[in-house]
């Protein structure tokens, strides 16, 4: 027998009745389980140890220089993606250039993560953020210079931001602030040199893809379903983009090769295809 507040219950009714209660959801159908931040606190995390372990091989906590080859190895390069290195997409989402770089992005990440993920669920946000820093990477990828370097998570920010202004429209909120902080970040993106702003931008659209996708599904028992599919759908069209702009760097560049230099530096190069 089990105990309950009046007597005791058999543990066959027990059982039955927690499979009659239909398990809390967040506001677009994510299951709540325990603290409604746990992805914020894990990318956070895995952001700013990633940090510490760059500024342990070397390099400036001031900015991407130093001896460290971190940068050379992970950071997006797209001749290198284009030569097949395509977790470059991924890992340049995870790497900053100096305390100020990972500084700014962390705060952004922590509050407009907390918002968004409680409203989302664990599942669905880490998606979103994935496919915003993916977005805007492929969008960097497909126009950068070939052999430019560039990394951050302001991409996945950005389409966080993007988000949050659908997750606004779709209820009928007020949008005045979070449109006033996205065109605040568009002029600092456009305005000072060395910011690269295709992953910006290119995260800021995938973001508002990819959160309409969700917010716009009809509530009902197939929701799940349709916001699978949106989301499935957003990983199709940027699959096809990326390789798309594979063949566009590859025309541009029909080879990519390295060669180290004596201060422990990577040198990159772009030669003809070979015969």
């Amino acid at each position: 027998m089990v105990a309950a507040s009046v007597g005791f219950q058999c543990p066959e009714c027990v059982r039955e009745g927690r499979r009659t209660i239909r398990p809390a959801k967040t506001m677009y159908g994510g299951r709540v389980r325990g603290s409604r931040t746990e992805v914020t606190i894990v990318l956070v995390a895995i952001n700013l140890l990633v940090f510490v372990a760059t500024l342990g091989s070397g390099a400036n906590v001031s900015g991407g220089t130093g001896t460290s080859d971190v940068y050379q190895r992970f950071a997006l390069i797209p001749a290198a993606v284009a030569d097949g290195q395509w977790y470059r997409l991924v890992t340049a989402m995870f790497l900053h250039y100096g305390i100020f770089h990972v500084a700014v992005n962390m705060y952004a990440l922590w509050i407009m993560g907390q918002a968004l993920e409680s409203m989302l669920g664990r599942l669905r946000f880490a998606a979103l953020y994935f496919a915003s820093g993916i977005g805007g990477s492929i969008l960097s990828f497909a126009f950068g210079e070939v052999l430019g370097q560039s990394a951050g998570a302001s991409g996945a920010i950005f389409g966080l931001f993007g988000a949050f202004f659908i997750i606004l429209r779709r209820r009928n909120l007020e949008t005045g602030g979070i449109v006033a902080m996205i065109a605040l970040n568009l002029v600092f993106t456009f305005t000072f040199p060395n910011i690269d702003w295709r992953g910006h931008v290119g995260g800021l659209i995938v973001g508002a893809v990819f959160a309409y996708a969700l917010v716009a599904a009809p509530t009902g028992p197939r929701r799940d379903q349709i916001q699978a599919f949106g989301g499935v759908a957003v990983a199709v069209a940027l699959a096809a983009c990326g390789f798309i702009a594979s063949s566009h760097v590859q025309s541009e560049c029909p080879s990519f090769t390295t060669e180290s230099l004596p201060n422990g530096g990577t040198a990159y190069f772009c030669g003809a295809e070979q015969p």
